[in-house]
């Protein structure tokens, strides 16, 4: 499985410790979009590219980055995508899965928007030490999770027979549209636990 790990240029949430160890543990390739290489930085990492006008980036790491002969592709102040999906657009399909650092905290804004972008691309994943966050489309398995705490929000304008087995608040061809807010706050109780629907797409958050 190819993996790659994306770094916005937002808020670092839990230890450096976790992050470090998260790449290391699966391993794959780094990006970053503009100020993300600040991050990047911070966990002593090297990045395949960094992406964006380059606002964003410190002089130093800029630098150091040149110096380490790591790829910048800059791109003009205006133009009609953010930096995060200059990148994505480019790596999309290159790998299996993407996890997205540093995405989110910060403006609410922003943090909205680079949630939104999992409409766009499936193999995205929001990764921090608190929280995991990804969109389910047909189904999901959730295996050796068991008394964590799940929330799935509707991600399109409805959603047909969702069956939750494995849960709490387990539920069986259900509709549900959006707005509703009736799965929010389960629990995984089984070892395997699974997610189907026929139609539509969930917003999945893993705490």
């Amino acid at each position: 499985m190819k993996i790659a790990y994306l770094f916005f240029n937002g808020q670092l949430r839990g230890s450096k410790k976790f992050y470090s160890n998260l790449i290391k543990k699966q391993g794959g390739d780094i990006y970053c979009a503009d100020g993300g290489a600040n991050i990047a930085y911070q966990l002593n990492l090297i990045p395949k590219e960094i992406y964006g006008d380059l606002d964003s980036i410190k002089d130093e790491v800029k630098d150091f980055y040149t110096k380490k002969n790591v790829k910048f592709i800059k791109f003009n102040v205006e133009k009609d995508y953010t930096d995060s999906e200059l990148v994505l657009n480019e790596i999309e399909k290159k790998y299996d899965k993407i996890y997205a650092i540093a995405a989110l905290g910060g403006s609410i804004d922003h943090e909205l928007t680079n949630i939104n972008l999992l409409n766009r691309y499936s193999n995205l994943i929001f990764v921090s030490q608190k929280e995991k966050i990804f969109k389910i489309e047909k189904s999901y398995d959730f295996s050796n999770m068991k008394n964590k705490k799940v929330s799935f929000i509707i991600f399109s304008d409805k959603v047909e027979n969702l069956t939750l087995k494995g849960f709490k608040y387990s539920v069986e061809n259900l509709d549900l549209t959006k707005g509703e807010t009736r799965c929010v706050s389960n629990i995984i109780e089984k070892n395997e636990a699974r997610v189907t629907l026929k139609n539509g797409a969930l917003l999945c958050v893993v705490k």
